[in-house]
């Protein structure tokens, strides 16, 4: 499995959190990440860029995780984002899969679940 020319957008507002991702992410590959510090970044960037993966924090400044990804997803409706949160409340992840989630990592990050992750979406590239 290659991510090289993949695109991958991390959306958090902690700069340790999207390091962190992205650390794991690239022992699996190379794709071409992007990065929004906020709920609107993270919005604007996959209207400009169209990535392939969407990872997102719930719990945002100026738009929430949950808010983004109904925005995402009402400008695309094939989007496959992933909710990467310490939130793991079950009302939570209710309102993010019916906002248009397609997965759920809950935080600290497990190496194994982001490669079960990229995996199931790029196995065969």
């Amino acid at each position: 499995m290659t991510l090289d020319n993949v695109k991958i957008l991390i959306g958090d507002d902690s700069i340790l959190a999207r390091k962190q991702l992205k650390d794991v992410i690239l022992s699996f590959g190379n794709p071409i990440f992007f990065e929004a510090a906020n709920g609107q970044e993270t919005v604007d960037i996959y209207k400009k860029e169209s990535p392939d993966l969407v990872f997102i924090d719930i719990v945002m400044p100026v738009k929430d995780g949950n808010t983004a990804i109904r925005e995402i997803i009402s400008y695309d409706r094939d989007a496959d984002i992933v909710i990467v949160s310490s939130i793991g409340t079950q009302s939570q992840l209710k309102m993010a899969i019916e906002a248009g989630a397609n997965d759920f990592i809950q935080k600290p990050l497990n190496a194994d679940q982001v490669h079960h992750i990229i995996a199931s979406r790029f196995e065969g590239r």
